[in-house]
């Protein structure tokens, strides 16, 4: 495909936060050497939402999600993306597709190579997910956000990058951020979040806790759309804020003290970023057990704590919670821990591998 002026890139980044905010991340770094970038997001209204607050033009292609109970269904569901991309991308063709993961990716990067587009893929997680697996094909080249994930992929070029993250996180003080939110600087502020769709179990095992908590902190519960109310009714005596999606979580997490989440890798990233100590509960049912294997890296390298969500009372759980709020010099040794797994030039390394590509019209190929 010959270079251009203006570089088209295609940036499939929907199904979930820890794909689309890494995505937003490279398209700004892209949007600074004057790449045109679209977003390719799924039909989910999470996905519209995020999409329309962002400057970038977006399309949408029919949401496709695996299941062994459902083939037919994701065989449908694929093909009728795949058309879309199809139109989509023989429209307004790209230069480049850069694929973030999840099963979004699919049709992007499978039609982007047959039309002769350079195609990236990135991978957040220590275990790559079953999409990304089977896409990896696709790609020119991989970027991993931990190192872990290169012996997953028996590809002839990957690179570990780090996982991209918006610079909002890098930018302002802790006093800065909870001034902005009207929290006070007296008190620790706790941030508990689950990722962009909430995490029920981690809002159980937090609400067990709060009757026990000890010390004086502040609360920010962002808890997704599914537990609202039980979330708010167990804030009752806290005076914490309890929202279901939080528009601002580079400010909410520069701002905390101490942050209570999942351990998702873009979420890791971002925690990253703002060198915020955590307490990590692992979704038990993440697919090949990737959250675990990447707390297992903030754990060893001194940045987090991990614990089993089902493994501890509420009572054990806040004593934990208690013990790290009080500890000054602990959390400190955690946010230096946290700030050296950060990768500040994730995105502009990840775009200026896109962009050459784009200048050479792109990439040498054998197949």
């Amino acid at each position: 495909m010959a270079a251009t002026a203006q570089p088209h890139v295609a940036i499939a980044c929907g199904g979930s936060g820890g794909h689309f905010f890494p995505g937003i991340a490279v398209a700004r770094e892209l949007a600074k050497a004057n790449a045109r970038v679209t977003l390719i997001v799924s039909e989910k209204s999470i996905d519209q939402r995020a999409a329309a607050q962002t400057e970038f033009t977006f399309t949408q292609i029919p949401a496709v999600g695996f299941s062994l109970g459902s083939p037919l269904k994701f065989l449908s569901s694929l093909k009728a993306a795949t058309s879309a991309v199809r139109s989509f991308f023989q429209a307004e063709p790209p230069q480049a597709v850069l694929a973030m993961g999840g099963f979004t990716s699919f049709a992007p990067i499978r039609v982007g190579r047959q039309l002769g587009a350079a195609t990236f893929l990135h991978e957040s997680n220590a275990i790559p997910g079953r999409a990304n697996r089977l896409i990896a094909r696709w790609a020119d080249e991989i970027f991993v956000g931990l190192d872990h994930a290169r012996t997953k992929f028996s590809h002839a070029c990957i690179t570990q990058t780090g996982t991209p993250v918006r610079e909002d996180f890098r930018l302002g003080t802790g006093e800065e951020a909870r001034n902005d939110m009207d929290m006070a600087n007296d008190r620790p502020l706790v941030v508990v979040t689950g990722g962009s769709q909430g995490a029920r179990g981690l809002n159980r095992l937090v609400a067990a806790s709060l009757p026990h908590i000890k010390s004086n902190a502040q609360w920010l519960h962002l808890c997704g759309p599914h537990d609202l109310d039980k979330v708010r009714a167990a804030h009752q005596n806290t005076g914490g804020a309890v929202h279901d999606f939080f528009d601002n979580m580079p400010l909410a997490l520069r701002a905390a003290d101490l942050v209570l989440s999942r351990a998702g890798a873009s979420s890791l990233a971002e925690l990253a970023a703002a060198n915020c100590p955590a307490i990590l509960v692992p979704l038990p049912s993440a697919a090949d057990d990737h959250q675990r294997a990447n707390a297992r890296v903030a754990v060893e390298s001194g940045a987090a704590l991990a614990v089993e969500q089902d493994a501890l009372s509420g009572e054990a759980f806040a004593a934990q919670v208690d013990e790290l709020l009080t500890d000054t010099g602990q959390l400190k040794m955690m946010s230096a821990a946290m700030a050296a797994l950060d990768h500040p030039n994730a995105a502009q390394q990840i775009a200026g591998k896109i962009l050459r590509a784009c200048e050479k019209g792109g990439v040498d190929r054998f197949d």
